[in-house]
């Protein structure tokens, strides 16, 4: 059981978590800050939060659990704003969808106090955004990845995995490096190709008409199209590399099936297709039980 939860960011992760510790009795009071004083009024009007915060250290102030909720892009200035507060012993997380600019935010900025600070990426989220689509649900069944470093203080790295399991998630623990490589994979690159496509059909002269025309396939394959727009500007941006080095890839596959319908090779077209078949059946199978429903991977 915490006293105080101090929320940095009342939108859809961070209202969620503070819903789900509530729900699950982990907290006596939750205290939030927005740099929309709107939003925050939202928030403790709907529940979400106790108390309103002027600031983002006053949320931080006798708290002993911190959720930073904020875009990626954010976080440097977020630390700065609340670092003479990251005592010892307090828990501090992130939801951030990339974690290297994260962590070097973090070396920058907390230094001798990184110790208190526990990376965390839960994965969950929706195309909407907003404290009004809070859901002390959002996180049951989903996965959450922890990049502690070095110098993260252990029984805060115990904490972390003890506050995550107790809402309904599944703990996993991978380096900084090694979770935005496999996330510009399975999560960036293919929110990169839905924007795109999405353009691509929007910008043609018949694009409307062909719209139209659109059924479920079209539905299930554009659904991370709509995500946030802000949200998916800073991760594609943060996480750069690792995306361009999986758009290159997804190039050189593309490719390789434009080859075969120019050639009329239909037997290799067919392999191509049957290999990517497979491999989608082998991951549905064995990656993910039971993960349907309006959500996606953020």
């Amino acid at each position: 059981m915490f006293n105080q939860l101090g929320l940095i960011g009342c939108g859809l992760m961070g209202g969620s978590f503070a819903l789900a510790l509530k729900k699950a009795g982990l907290v006596k009071r939750v205290v939030g800050y927005s740099k929309s004083p709107s939003t925050v009024e939202k928030a403790r009007r709907l529940g979400v939060i106790d108390v309103s915060a002027e600031s983002a250290l006053l949320a931080v102030a006798g708290s002993d659990i911190v959720l930073i909720a904020v875009p990626v892009a954010a976080s440097e200035s977020t630390f700065k704003a609340i670092r003479h507060l990251v005592d010892p012993g307090v828990l501090f997380m992130d939801v951030g969808s990339t974690k290297r600019d994260v962590v070097d935010a973090a070396r920058r900025v907390l230094k001798e106090r990184l110790p208190s600070f526990v990376p965390a990426h839960p994965i969950a989220g929706r195309e909407v955004a907003g404290i009004e689509h809070s859901d002390a649900a959002l996180y049951q069944g989903r996965k959450v990845i922890l990049t502690p470093l070095v110098q993260t203080d252990p029984i805060l790295v115990q904490k972390a995995t003890d506050v995550w399991s107790a809402i309904g998630c599944q703990v996993l623990k991978m380096s900084p490096e090694n979770h935005d490589a496999a996330f510009a994979a399975v999560s960036h690159l293919p929110h990169l190709l839905a924007f795109a496509y999405m353009n691509a059909m929007a910008e043609q002269p018949s694009g409307r008409e062909f719209l139209s025309l659109a059924g479920p396939g079209f539905r299930d394959f554009t659904r991370i199209a709509a995500s946030d727009p802000t949200i998916w500007r800073d991760i594609l941006l943060s996480n750069r590399e690792e995306v361009l080095r999986q758009s290159m890839a997804f190039r050189a596959a593309l490719d390789a099936m434009e080859h075969e319908m120019r050639n009329w090779n239909g037997s290799a077209l067919e392999g191509q297709i049957q290999s990517a078949s497979d491999a989608r059946s082998q991951w549905t199978l064995q990656s993910s039980p039971g993960r349907s429903g309006p959500q996606t991977q953020r």
